[in-house]
C-alpha cells in the first residue's frame, strides 16, 4: 500500500496583546520535529499630555526588546503629538531550532507619557 504525503503543517500565528501593562512576554512552545522561522512585530503606544506652554510635552517613552533574555532593540524617543498618541515599533526575524521554545520579552518605560497598548505578533515565515 503506497504511503500518503504528509501535510505541511500549517503556519504558526502567536499574539499577545497586553493592553497598558509595562511588560509583556510571548513564548512560542519548542517543536520536537522541525525547525522554525518567525517573522516578529512589537509595538507599543502612549498617551502624549498636552503641550506645554513652550509647545512641547518634554516626555518621552521607550521599548525594549530581549529574545531567550538577549537583547535585541532598545530605542527612547521624545514623545511627539501631544495630546494624542506616539509610538514605537520593532521587527525582526528569528529561526527556532528543533526542540527550543522562543521567549519575546517586550517592556515599556515612561516619562511623562502615559503607557496605552503593547502587542507582540509571531508569524511564521
Amino acid at each position: 500500500m503506497p504511503l500518503k504525503p504528509l501535510m505541511p503543517p500549517v503556519p504558526e500565528r502567536w499574539t499577545l496583546s497586553a493592553g497598558d501593562a509595562a511588560t509583556a512576554t510571548l513564548t512560542i512552545p519548542a517543536d520536537a520535529l522541525r525547525e522554525r522561522r518567525f517573522e516578529i512585530a512589537c509595538a507599543i503606544t502612549v498617551a502624549v499630555p498636552e503641550a506645554a506652554p513652550h509647545g512641547a510635552s518634554g516626555s518621552s517613552h521607550q521599548m525594549t526588546v530581549q529574545a531567550n533574555g538577549a537583547l535585541l532593540w532598545r530605542r527612547r524617543v521624545a514623545s511627539q503629538n501631544p495630546g494624542e498618541w506616539d509610538g514605537l515599533d520593532y521587527r525582526c526575524t528569528r529561526s527556532v531550532p528543533v526542540g527550543h521554545a522562543l521567549r519575546i520579552t517586550v517592556a515599556v518605560a515612561c516619562q511623562g507619557a502615559k503607557r496605552r497598548t503593547l502587542t507582540v505578533e509571531a508569524d511564521e515565515v
